[in-house]
């Protein structure tokens, strides 16, 4: 059975938007795997880390009948074929690939948690989701995501603009 997921790309190293490019063009090279939608790309300042250049960011859905676990494995071989470091938590990177959400499925073991961790805190993935499913609801509370933007705090507002 072919399952909905949304995937965060994020890259603030090199030729960022050419970067996003890469990582779209592995992601539907993955057996199994059909990307549908992809937002615009968002320019967005850092998160966590902030003594770093400032982001390209952007959400795909995709259809696909791996696991979470083999798409997530799949998604760090790509990181590590483009040149991800894991240096600095939160830090700079060429590529980061992120599940956000896999269908209804609310899942967490110590290599991933779905929907992600601090996917509601970050507008850099709100906005572009809302972008491609603007009536999207949370899995694991049912919260809509028009609920959840409101919610990002005022001073989240200036750290992302569509380019």
């Amino acid at each position: 059975m072919k399952t909905a997921v949304f995937i965060g790309l994020g890259s603030n190293l090199g030729d960022k938007r050419s970067n996003l490019e890469k990582a779209r063009q592995e992601v539907s090279a993955i057996p199994g795997v059909i990307i549908k939608r992809a937002s615009a790309i968002y320019w967005s300042k850092p998160w966590g880390y902030k003594e770093q250049d400032d982001f390209l960011n952007q959400v795909v859905e995709l259809e696909t009948e791996l696991s979470p676990l083999d798409l997530l494995h799949h998604l760090q071989s790509i990181e590590i074929k483009m040149g991800r470091q894991h240096e600095i938590k939160w830090g700079p990177r060429i590529i980061d690939l992120d599940i956000l959400l896999y269908g209804d499925l609310v899942y967490a073991d110590e290599e991933l948690q779905i929907p992600h961790t601090h996917m509601r805190e970050r507008l850099f993935v709100l906005v572009p989701l809302q972008e491609i499913n603007a009536n999207l609801v949370f899995p694991d509370d049912g919260a809509y995501l028009r609920e959840v933007l409101i919610r990002v705090p005022v001073r989240e507002r200036n750290s992302i603009k569509k380019i």
